[in-house]
């Protein structure tokens, strides 16, 4: 089996099983929080997100491309230069922090504790992405498997053994529950920080070489900068369109309470469920960026071109059976997992979004491993822009059977800007076959 296959069926089985403790720990989150509380705790995690990608500023994808595109000996003076890179980044994020603290209301609704949560997860982020990015880029895909196989582990001991015991209020619960998926961050840190050493320890001292400064703060930057803005937009997206269907719902016609829990229903149930094959897209995608960062800086245009071919169909293998058994038996698999019907509903509308986005992640990979990460900018921009705008007229006439259209519309254009824009950079038709030469 090749480095290629065995990085994506590493990640994948470790993957299903993160997952499966995913799928629980939503499944103990909808039964703590409720619908209200559960609406709130998803409005809040996408504003968390964001921090979490502006501490991170893409260094794992950067790093990875760098680390599969240049010798061994260059690796380490990258690597002090990264740690550097993300020594600068937390201390500027952390004063914008106090600054945004200090003059606006964000998270004041909230318990206070939310506060002082997020300015914990900027360094840990910061310096966890370098560790990330250097075992995706030398292909030890076992250790990032590992760290996310943690993660989810320690979030759900924690949250069963602090809510089987103890009962809080609604909004010290929504605490805890940040609270445990953060302290799950902080294990993860020690681990990588831990087998990054280990790894380093055993590099010869006298093997290594730095590039010049400004070379290696350019190989950073040229794809760190556009894959951050492109994480940023995708974020802010993500944060306004709680809001935006909310507010659809209620010109719909529904009272706010009712709008919130309506929210909550798709986003915690019906997205839940229908994201978890989504596993098999991460794997794929992170192991190809490095791996077609790697065939893009030798020319081996064939070799990309196999590697696409065989992406799509592993991904319609498993995307169009997944589809079906949402639209056969989702009353059933909603009724028994979070005793709610409505989202069964939601599920089976959400066919399109869910089957366009298990086709688009791995297709983003192939984007930024081809140096094409301003037009998956671009991309996320017309679709973001093209789906809140159906949000918006169609939610607000056809409640949420109007929102749904909307975010279906979104994932398919994305998927499509992505697909026709490899196609093109490959010289290859549609068919992923080579186009005939003129």
């Amino acid at each position: 089996m090749n480095l290629f296959y065995k990085g994506i069926l590493i990640l994948m089985v470790t993957a299903f099983a993160g997952e499966l403790l995913e799928f629980i720990i939503n499944m103990i989150l909808a039964q703590e929080l409720g619908e209200a509380g559960l609406g709130t705790y998803m409005s809040i995690l996408p504003t968390v997100f964001l921090i979490v990608i502006l501490s991170s500023m893409e260094l794992p994808i950067s790093l990875s491309k760098f680390f599969a595109e240049r010798e061994e000996r260059l690796h380490k003076g990258m690597l002090g230069y990264a740690f550097r890179f993300a020594l600068i980044t937390t201390i500027i994020l952390l004063g914008i922090m106090v600054l945004v603290y200090a003059w606006t209301p964000l998270f004041s609704g909230y318990h206070q504790g939310i506060r002082w949560l997020i300015v914990l997860v900027i360094p840990i982020i910061a310096f966890t992405s370098i560790t990330r990015g250097y075992f995706m880029g030398i292909q030890k895909m076992g250790k990032i498997a590992a760290a996310n196989f943690l993660r989810k582990g320690i979030q759900l001991l924690l949250l069963v053994s602090i809510y089987q015991f103890l009962e809080f209020e609604l909004n010290t619960s929504i605490f805890i529950a940040l609270g445990t998926m953060i302290a799950s961050e902080c294990i993860v840190f020690v681990y990588l920080i831990h087998a990054y050493i280990v790894e380093i320890r055993g590099k010869r001292k006298d093997s290594h070489s730095s590039l010049p400064k400004g070379e290696m703060r350019k190989a950073v930057l040229s794809v760190s900068i556009p894959t951050t803005f492109l994480r940023i937009f995708h974020a802010l997206t993500h944060a306004i369109q709680p809001f935006l269907i909310k507010l659809a719902l209620v010109m719909s016609g529904m009272e706010a309470g009712e709008a919130n829990e309506h929210f909550g229903m798709l986003a915690g149930i019906a997205l839940t469920i229908g994201f978890f094959p989504s596993f098999i897209a991460v794997s794929m995608m992170t192991v190809l960026i490095p791996t077609i960062s790697e065939k893009a800086s030798s020319n081996d245009w064939p070799g990309i071109l196999a590697h696409l071919k065989q992406v799509m169909w592993l991904t319609i293998g498993y995307g169009i059976p997944v589809v079906f058994v949402y639209y056969a038996w989702g009353d059933a698999i909603t009724e028994r997992f979070f005793h709610s019907v409505t989202s069964a509903y939601y599920l089976k509308l959400l066919w399109p979004y869910f089957l366009f986005h298990f086709l688009m992640l791995p297709l983003q990979a192939f984007m930024i491993g081809l140096g094409l990460v301003k037009d998956a900018l671009l991309h996320t921009v017309w679709a973001s822009a093209f789906s809140f705008a159906c949000i918006y007229f169609m939610g607000s006439r056809y409640g949420m059977e109007g929102v749904i259209v909307g975010m279906n519309g979104g994932a398919v254009l994305a998927m499509l800007l992505h697909y026709f824009t490899i196609c093109k950079e490959l010289e290859a038709t549609v068919w992923l076959k080579p186009a005939e030469k003129i």
